[in-house]
């Protein structure tokens, strides 16, 4: 793990820093488990832009990871690589199975070449390792975590995060969330033991446009700097603030520091404790 920083020859490289790629056991991906993605640049089935501020990536071609894991339970796997993902903020894996089929997982933070791991109810509880959240000791972090059993995994798997089971009481499991809400989650359900790869992504500075071009992202005009007919903070002299209690996106709907999730969500109920501490289930 580790920061790079760049000889300050210009204004940009002054304040950039990137990866420095320690882990990284290879630079050249398992062919078969890769693949070329359509890109639309934020664009709608009509052609239309439906996200704003998209476009213009680099070439990149597509890792096929592996998030569903039930059809190979009890299986064994060795550690192969451990490799940059383009499309991710995390390292990834390619492990190879005791059938001698591959496949790419996201990597844990302490994850070595040679390393074997395995997916079952119950497991030795170490990092990498994967089984049913009732089975996994309190304390202990957690990553790829299922919420609906039986489906694939859909909840911390961004670069460094974990979650921490709080509780195992009754038919549920208490996961603290990497946000800090506390969520119930059915003992079935599988998560993997540790902590995402790549915990220092956070600190990494763009440093200048450029970059930002090519991981996709397009040039964002401040609100105010519009006419009115474009836009809810357009007008004023000079700098002047936005004139209005409350920013608004383009559209005039309430935008930062505004509830947004729907009150009758049907996930609701499965919320122990909000991300500000709020007990929502007596």
């Amino acid at each position: 793990m580790g920061i790079k920083k760049f000889k300050p020859t210009t204004n940009g490289r002054r304040n950039m820093t990137g990866n420095s790629f320690e882990e990284i056991t290879t630079s050249t991906p398992h062919k078969k488990l890769t693949m070329k993605l359509k890109r639309h640049a934020g664009r709608g089935s009509d052609w239309r832009i439906t996200v704003r501020h998209q476009g213009g990536w680099a070439a990149k071609r597509y890792r096929m990871i592996d998030f569903y894991f039930h059809d190979k339970k009890g299986i064994e796997a060795r550690v192969e690589t451990v490799e940059y993902d383009p499309y991710r903020t995390a390292w990834i894996s390619l492990i190879c199975y005791a059938d001698w089929e591959r496949r790419y997982i996201l990597a844990h933070k302490k994850i070595k070449v040679g390393h074997i791991l395995i997916t079952a109810e119950k497991a030795k509880p170490v990092s990498g390792n994967r089984m049913e959240i009732g089975n996994i000791p309190t304390g202990l972090e957690i990553y790829n975590l299922e919420t609906i059993v039986g489906q694939w995994v859909s909840a911390i798997r961004s670069a460094g995060s974990y979650g921490v089971v709080v509780s195992q009481d009754g038919e549920y499991t208490q996961v603290k969330m990497p946000s800090g809400e506390i969520r119930l989650v059915h003992k079935k359900c599988y998560a993997t033991i540790g902590q995402v790869s790549n915990p220092d992504h956070n600190m990494i500075k763009i440093g200048k446009a450029g970059r930002s071009r090519h991981m996709g992202k397009r040039p964002t005009v401040r609100g105010k700097a519009m006419n009115p007919v474009d836009h809810p903070h357009g007008w004023g002299e000079g700098r002047s603030p936005i004139g209005m209690k409350y920013p608004k996106t383009p559209w005039g709907a309430h935008a930062l520091g505004v509830k947004t999730r729907n009150r009758k969500k049907s996930t609701n109920r499965w919320i122990l404790k909000t991300r500000k501490g709020k007990l929502l289930i007596k």
